[in-house]
């Protein structure tokens, strides 16, 4: 299975909220309640935010495709895009999300070894990101790839405060 991998543009805007919204939809639906779902997906990602984080100079998207299908992608952030610590020398994974008829063919891990990759160009110290410590499949991805906890922010969804474990791998 080849994946390739490619940076978004903002003329794959369209192609970048269906993915986004379709992963985010199988991910989380079935532990969150519809009106939660619905209000996050109208929030974080509408049209109008999405356009505005790919316009912005210190995010990247990255599409993961096999032949023309796109079935993944990932989000990272520099400096004052990060969400939380904000290092001009940490990358923030922010999303790494894969249709779930692709989990288990290694595509989150091509998506993974892309921002390692940036962020070994980058001459960054480690990379970090927070995972809902309710996504045990995630929390063992990144474990596997040497992550470690290192503290806990509150995620939001809709009305429902969620907690993130924050992990980060020293590069």
């Amino acid at each position: 299975m080849n994946i390739e991998i490619i940076k978004v543009e903002i003329k794959d805007l369209l192609q970048l909220q269906k993915i986004a919204t379709q992963t985010f939809i199988e991910t989380f639906s079935e532990v969150n309640t519809e009106e939660n779902m619905r209000k996050y997906l109208e929030e974080n990602l509408s049209l109008d935010k999405i356009s505005t984080e790919l316009k912005n100079k210190d995010s990247e998207f990255y599409f993961a495709i096999i032949n023309t299908d796109i079935i993944g992608y990932l989000k990272i952030n520099f400096g004052n895009s990060q969400t939380e610590l904000k290092h001009d020398n940490t990358v923030e994974i922010e999303r790494i999300y894969v249709l779930k008829e692709y989990h288990g063919k290694k595509v989150a891990n091509v998506l993974f070894e892309k921002a390692l990759s940036i962020s070994k160009h980058k001459q960054a110290n480690y990379i970090w990101l927070g995972v809902w410590e309710e996504n045990p499949r995630a929390i063992t991805f990144y474990r596997k790839q040497g992550f470690v906890g290192f503290d806990k922010h509150i995620f939001v969804l809709g009305d429902d405060k969620q907690t993130d474990i924050l992990m980060k791998l020293v590069l």
